[in-house]
């Protein structure tokens, strides 16, 4: 029987267990740098016992970005923060992904630089609010991206990827979820385009698979991993025809499966058919996010890897609370109970972070 304390080979890379650190964002980088911090650090080395870190949302450009003081990985004075990050991990025995995401129409100029505006497939604004160095304020109508802005973002992408592995990342995830631009492409109320970036599933997957392929192609399939929300509302995404979204996921997966990816993460909707039918498709390693729906992902989540759902299973919130989670697990608890308030509120700061850890942590 198979559990999530039996090692895993990742993409030729042995992690120590099954339990996977989400990624969340924390807004905590030195700005207007978007560097990487010492608390940074520590955050994550606190975490280091986790199987596999994947970070919170890089923006792999200046216009990627989507929030404030959130970190990016396109300048070498990143590169170099980003490296003081790994090594504290890599010290602890710690493997970490960098999850890179671009937040397309999720943002506001006031958050770019040179009077850049956010971009997406169509000029579609969503619906809502985004927090601000000024505060609250209204999504903006994105910039349709040309056929030449296409082209640079991709190779955003890939720069991006190297840098990562430049500053000592074991890998990249690529952010295909949540409403952000590579989930804005395959959503057909994003994606209003008639040439061949949209229109019906097979054209609105190909902005993610050729970003996926570029990156790949750069730095190894095995060193590249997929995230992907199917159904999921979040950041005014609306795909709700379940027909749709079984062809718009069978048909990503079957492509990103050619590549030989180190995994797919999958943000699991109600359909656990669904998350059926992904699962028995795709070759490589499936990361689950459970869905648990009001409430976080909870330690009775592991029981999917003793029934074959997942190889690996994602904590977010429990993982903030609980700094040294395998090891909590493995003992039955006990657990810190996150701050749900504080973890969801709008500065991004979350649950206290620990600057040591706990008494009651090993």
């Amino acid at each position: 029987m198979t559990t999530a304390f039996d090692p895993i080979d990742l993409g030729g890379k042995t992690l120590a267990n099954r339990i996977a650190m989400a990624p969340m964002t924390r807004s905590r980088a030195d700005a207007p740098a978007a560097t990487a911090t010492e608390l940074m650090a520590t955050y994550y080395t606190q975490r280091a016992s986790a199987g596999l870190i994947i970070t919170e949302g890089i923006q792999p450009s200046a216009g990627g970005q989507g929030y404030t003081n959130t970190p990016g990985l396109h300048s070498a004075q990143q590169v170099d923060a980003w490296r003081k990050v790994t090594d504290a991990v890599h010290a602890q025995g710690g493997t970490i992904f960098a999850q890179l995401m671009h937040t397309g129409r999720i943002s506001h100029p006031s958050l770019l630089p040179d009077q850049l505006i956010p971009v997406a497939p169509s000029p579609v604004a969503a619906a809502g609010q985004v927090f601000t160095y000024q505060g609250p304020q209204d999504y903006v109508t994105p910039k349709e991206l040309d056929q030449d802005d296409i082209t640079r973002t991709i190779a955003d992408y890939v720069d991006a990827a190297r840098n990562a592995i430049a500053a000592g990342f074991e890998g990249v995830e690529i952010h295909g979820a949540n409403g952000y631009l590579i989930h804005q492409f395959l959503a057909p109320n994003t994606n209003l385009r008639t040439d061949s970036w949209g229109g019906g599933a097979a054209d609105r997957v190909r902005f993610g698979i050729e970003v996926a392929t570029a990156v790949a192609e750069a730095i190894g399939g095995h060193r590249t991993g997929f995230r992907i929300s199917p159904g999921n509302p979040y950041n005014d995404i609306a795909e709700t025809d379940p027909a749709d979204v079984l062809e718009t996921y069978t048909t990503l997966i079957a492509a990103l499966g050619r590549l030989d990816l180190a995994y797919l993460h999958l943000v699991e909707s109600p359909d656990r058919d669904l998350t059926a039918r992904l699962r028995k498709d795709w070759p490589t390693a499936l990361i689950l996010n459970p869905f648990t729906h009001p409430e976080t992902t909870g330690p009775g989540a592991l029981a999917h890897i003793v029934d074959g759902t997942a190889d690996i299973i994602a904590f977010g919130a429990l993982f903030l609370a609980n700094p040294d989670l395998p090891a909590r697990l493995a003992a039955d608890g006990p657990y810190n109970t996150p701050d749900a308030a504080t973890f969801y509120g709008g500065d991004h700061r979350g649950y206290t972070d620990y600057p040591t850890l706990p008494a009651d942590c090993a």
